[in-house]
């Protein structure tokens, strides 16, 4: 009985967290790549990155980042969910901003 409440404590608290699965990164990087990059490639002249490594780039938080996602996907037209959202800020994040170190 004393190893019981601990263990249903612990499964309590870890429980929200599996619960808050976040997709896989390839996820994001495949939407980005399918409906992202050539847009971006249009305003840059040819590499997509330069948005993502400008020294005055406009993104300066997580929640910024989330939010200009989804700018872009209503702007575009894309209907994508809030986990799609994530996804490609998830995506971003790890590979240009690293916001979530």
């Amino acid at each position: 009985m004393k190893t019981l409440i601990p263990s249903i404590a612990i499964m309590l608290f870890t429980l929200p967290a599996l619960a808050e699965e976040k997709l896989p990164t390839d996820h994001g990087k495949t939407l980005h790549d399918k409906h992202c990059t050539s847009c971006h490639i249009g305003m840059t002249g040819g590499d997509d990155s330069t948005l993502y490594t400008r020294s005055n780039r406009k993104i300066k938080s997580r929640a910024s980042l989330e939010t200009q996602v989804q700018r872009c996907a209503t702007n575009l037209d894309i209907q994508w969910f809030e986990d799609d959202v994530k996804a490609v800020a998830d995506y971003l994040d790890k590979t240009w901003y690293k916001f979530s170190r």
